[in-house]
């Protein structure tokens, strides 16, 4: 487990076991991430998404009661994962943490409630996988520009595929904050 400069968000590398026939290794287990998490996390809903390459999703996040912690990781492919810091009474607060998750790396980002969350695919149909702690709940779904320039997140990508609603996310200095 790595901390990392942004409080309350981790980088997990799971133990692996590696042989001449492949590899094993536990992509989750409760006792286990409670016990890196706290007794207080609850996963209730798991997601896949499948991108191209190149394809920009985010900066999402969930208003309470149903905002999400994630545990996120690549089972194919690569990604750039931004977590932005929403916590208003953060030292952190705006600033975000940029983290690369590839089947190589194996690893694992846990990204709690009070972040906007997004990703840019680096591989041809890339498989994204993410463990939440919050049913999805459209009414309480928020989205910022990803290519907001107070926060300036550097991408890496010339030409993203964006979807219409994250092309008329909010700007960064114009949304409230729900997250103290």
């Amino acid at each position: 487990m790595q901390t990392l400069k942004i409080k309350d968000l981790l980088l997990i590398k799971p133990r692996l076991f590696e042989d001449d026939r492949g590899l094993f290794y536990e992509s989750f287990n409760e006792r286990k991430y409670k016990e890196i998490l706290g007794n207080e996390i609850d996963f209730i809903q798991d997601n896949i998404s499948i991108s191209k390459e190149n394809v920009l999703r985010g900066l999402h996040f969930q208003k309470p009661p149903f905002a999400q912690g994630k545990l996120v990781t690549v089972l194919k492919g690569s990604v750039l994962d931004v977590a932005v810091d929403l916590r208003k009474d953060s030292d952190t607060y705006g600033q975000y943490e940029i983290v690369e998750l590839s089947d190589k790396n194996k690893l694992q980002f846990w990204i709690p409630p009070g972040f906007a969350h997004g990703f840019c695919a680096l591989e041809e149909n890339t498989i994204f996988s993410y463990k939440c702690t919050a049913y999805y709940s459209p009414e309480h779904e928020e989205t910022i520009l990803w290519n907001d320039p107070r926060l300036a997140i550097e991408w890496k990508i010339i030409n993203p595929i964006i979807s219409e609603k994250d092309k008329v996310g909010k700007d960064f200095d114009t949304f409230v904050s729900p997250f103290n």
